[in-house]
């Protein structure tokens, strides 16, 4: 009797979801299928299917009444072509989603109260590592882990924008989507300028991806582009590096591409493996050879080559990993020699950065993912401010310095100088003066001690910048100034509307961390009772949209 309720019930339970599936065929004819979202409910699976196009999987969590906020699906690849729409849930529900050629906000586009006004984010659905970054052909491309129907992390795509100053971004539609292999992790991109990897399909040299794919475990796959970056297609002899066995973890993501040597050199794949960075080389892109390990890192691995204090006759290597961890070294190629033990040059918000391959002038210039909230937006997390990465010699050794690339100073407008050394009092009138919730502003001074005092700077009342000198504690992370007493140290700080970046000691360490969202003033305020500030500048930051 028992066997037999059983298995009434798994009928009835399996008929159910079966009942439950819904299907709508749709001509598209307008660019944004629009989708009412709810967070709050069960999310199911969306499938995408037409003829000549990949099936696609999305998780969504379709609104039944009111929505939360509204997502859209780009559906320029389908134009002219009929979809049929599957899904796991009411019939009812699928006939909320609506074509139309703008999403819906579209006036709102960048006017919401909690939009950042100078970072990048994406229009709508969840952001995070920076993926792909090249400059070609007069753009700088920044590709990213991009969830486009949640305002949380799932659905691995990758979003795509472009700038030509790397301050004012266009988002572009996703390029690359969850397939059989799984979803789309993070990776890199390169120019194969020799065609190495028999791309190419016209003169110019195509645009070459590595990225991980999320299944049942996690593989290394390649992916071209020889329509400026628009559109990438996905290599069929994926995946070219299947490593999860020999590394002897299902944890083997995050592939960074570089190519090492002249004329004659070969490709180097950085890899995230197990409990650290393992260095692959190719000659073709597609066929890869393990060479070395190094451990102590976890994932977003990154290499790059810096002369030291700008001595092109002194070069050094630097491999990093996604917390802000570095080794300054050496490498052939194949192996990477450390110097000196791990070093840490940023904190806080600031994860998974990347930095870009192919710049025109030369400098290394990184973004790394803000893990910053935007409360009540149809969008979240953000990009940091682009910086360019250089090495300092400083009295503690070689030290990797982030500050943020000068194209980010053509957005200020000068409020403020001070033609003396300050007091707070004085310094905390000047700001008085910038109470504007949606204003950006930047904040430069020299900060000095005249005993070993703690000294912050405060929103509201509360400290978002602390610095203890007896313990040499930056909001509880310790930093050693350069200032051998640790009485006396620059301090650059841009604050958005969501978010605050900090740049101490000319960039040798920064922090960053969300603020408070409201739509009430707010008061800025440094505190400390032995405290000059020299040299303060204030300045408002334009909007980038």
């Amino acid at each position: 009797m028992k066997k037999t309720f059983i298995a009434l019930l798994c009928l009835f339970v399996c008929g159910s979801a079966l009942m439950a599936q819904s299907q709508r065929v749709l001509k598209v004819d307008k660019r944004y299928l629009n989708i009412p979202v709810f967070d709050d409910r069960e999310s199911q699976v969306l499938t995408f299917t037409a003829k000549g196009v990949e099936p696609l999987d999305a998780d969504v969590c379709i609104a039944q009444g009111e929505p939360q906020y509204w997502v859209y699906k780009d559906m320029t690849p389908y134009m002219g072509k009929t979809v049929t729409l599957t899904y796991n849930g009411e019939a009812a529900d699928l006939d909320k989603l609506f074509m139309a050629d703008t999403i819906v906000g579209q006036s709102l586009l960048y006017k919401e109260p909690y939009r950042p006004q100078f970072h990048f984010t994406t229009r709508r659905g969840w952001t995070n590592d920076p993926n792909g970054m090249v400059y070609f052909d007069g753009e700088y491309h920044l590709y990213y882990q991009h969830n486009p129907y949640k305002r949380h992390w799932g659905n691995m795509h990758w979003g795509h924008a472009v700038s030509r100053d790397l301050v004012h971004w266009e988002e572009l539609g996703d390029v690359l989507f969850p397939d059989e292999m799984g979803t789309m992790f993070s990776g890199s991109g390169i120019v194969d300028e020799n065609n190495t990897g028999g791309f190419a399909t016209r003169k110019n040299p195509p645009l070459v991806f590595a990225y991980t794919t999320h299944g049942e475990w996690q593989k290394q796959n390649i992916a071209y582009s020889t329509d400026r970056g628009r559109t990438l297609v996905k290599y069929k002899g994926n995946p070219v590096v299947d490593s999860h066995e020999a590394a002897g973890s299902h944890e083997t993501r995050d592939p960074r591409l570089l190519w090492y040597g002249g004329k004659d050199g070969h490709w180097v794949m950085v890899l995230f493996e197990k409990d650290g960075n393992s260095f692959y080389t190719s000659d073709d892109l597609k066929t890869w050879t393990l060479q070395s390990h190094l451990p102590g890192f976890d994932e977003c691995p990154d290499l790059f080559c810096l002369p030291v204090d700008g001595d092109k006759n002194n070069m050094k290597w630097v491999t990093l990993g996604a917390a802000g961890l570095y080794m300054v070294g050496d490498f052939d190629g194949k192996t990477f020699t450390p110097i000196s033990g791990r070093h840490q040059y940023t904190t806080g918000a600031f994860y998974a950065a990347q930095t870009f391959t192919n710049t025109p002038d030369g400098r290394c210039i990184q973004i790394g993912w803000g893990r910053i909230s935007h409360p009540g937006m149809p969008f979240n997390s953000q990009m940091q401010l682009p910086t360019e990465l250089t090495l300092r010699t400083t009295r503690d050794g070689i030290r990797l310095a982030s500050n943020p690339v000068l194209e980010v100073y053509t957005l200020l407008d000068r409020k403020f100088t001070a033609d003396k050394a300050l007091s707070v009092e004085e310094a905390n009138k000047a700001l008085a003066q910038f109470t504007d919730p949606g204003q950006g502003l930047h904040v430069k001074a020299t900060v000095k001690l005249d005993a070993a005092c703690y000294t912050a700077l405060k929103m509201n009342g509360k400290s978002f910048i602390e610095y203890n000198p007896s313990f040499g504690l930056f909001n509880n992370q310790f930093y050693s100034t350069e200032d051998i007493y640790g009485l006396e140290f620059p301090i650059e700080v841009f604050i958005d509307r969501t978010g605050v970046e900090v740049f101490i000691d000319n960039g040798l360490f920064s922090w960053s961390a969300q603020l408070c969202c409201s739509s009430e003033s707010r008061l800025f305020e440094f505190e400390g009772w032995a405290v000059t500030l020299n040299n303060l500048v204030i300045d408002t930051v334009n909007s980038i949209w």
